[in-house]
């Protein structure tokens, strides 16, 4: 059963970075410095790698969160992606989407390579991360959970010793999975589509991940859910560490987004709720 855990923390932050742009537009300027302070906005001000663009790397493919789309102006979907969406439009932005690997991205060096403006991939804030990144206020609580075959006689994680299980290197599920199964054989890949398809050929038996991703394997067919773990996980946005301009100004878009309802809307989008 799909539970849902909408997250109850985003909050309005005023847009630091259009304060400062207009303390920054003095009453005794001449006409010319008059002129270019009528044209300065919020979004202008902002540190992007694109000037009028918000960047975005994502991991690709980690369905429902994000996926290839052919048929979208991004070339992606998914709830992460639709997000992005609503927040660079509020910021009056272009949205640019890259695929990144997720190493790269929860280690910062995507950012600090100025790849992109923010990493939006189902990435847990954890006090480890925090110290190489920025994060925006949480917008998605996640589970851990542990997927296997149908025919499968694991049922739980206390069955997994001497198991070969596929985690995603670099993710708080081969964190879970090597606090918790410390019996098992945990062997990492660098993304969910290489555990998937590792699964399926028979080469790891189980699957430790974020739940909404395990449920997204289950419906393909083949696959159950057969646990899951409250772990209290958060997903922010990253950010380059230092850009306070940009962080503020995506969380009063998120706020602005549980305000009106938009976020709700994504949310059942792609979240059944029972």
């Amino acid at each position: 059963m799909r539970t849902r855990t909408l997250h109850r923390s985003l909050t309005l932050v005023p847009a630091l970075a259009l304060a400062l742009t207009l303390s920054a537009c003095g009453d005794d300027a001449g006409d010319d410095s008059t002129d270019a302070g009528n044209d300065t906005s919020s979004e202008s001000s902002l540190d992007t790698v694109s000037s009028g663009t918000l960047t975005v790397c994502s991991d690709v493919p980690y369905p429902p969160f994000e996926d290839f789309d052919d048929t979208s102006d991004s070339g992606f979907k998914g709830f992460d992606i639709d997000i992005v969406q609503e927040i660079a439009d509020g910021l009056d932005l272009e949205l640019a989407v890259k695929d990144s690997s997720f190493d790269a991205l929860q280690s910062g060096q995507a950012l600090n390579a100025a790849q992109c403006d923010l990493a939006a991939s189902a990435m847990t804030i954890t006090d480890e991360r925090k110290a190489a990144l920025d994060f925006s206020d949480g917008y998605y609580d996640s589970q851990q959970s542990l997927l296997v075959a149908d025919d499968s006689d694991i049922a739980s994680i206390d069955d997994l010793d001497g198991v070969k299980i596929g985690v995603q290197q670099g993710t708080t599920g081969k964190a879970y999975a090597e606090e918790n199964a410390s019996g098992a054989e945990i062997v990492s890949f660098p993304s969910d589509a290489e555990m998937f398809q590792a699964i399926k050929a028979g080469q790891v038996e189980a699957l430790l991940q974020d739940l909404p991703v395990n449920i997204n394997h289950q419906e393909s067919g083949g696959f159950k859910v057969v646990e899951t773990y409250s772990t209290e996980e958060s997903y922010g946005l990253a950010m380059k560490k230092g850009n306070t301009a940009l962080v503020d100004a995506v969380n009063e878009q998120l706020g602005e987004m549980r305000d009106d309802g938009t976020y709700d809307e994504i949310y059942n989008t792609y979240f059944a709720t029972e």
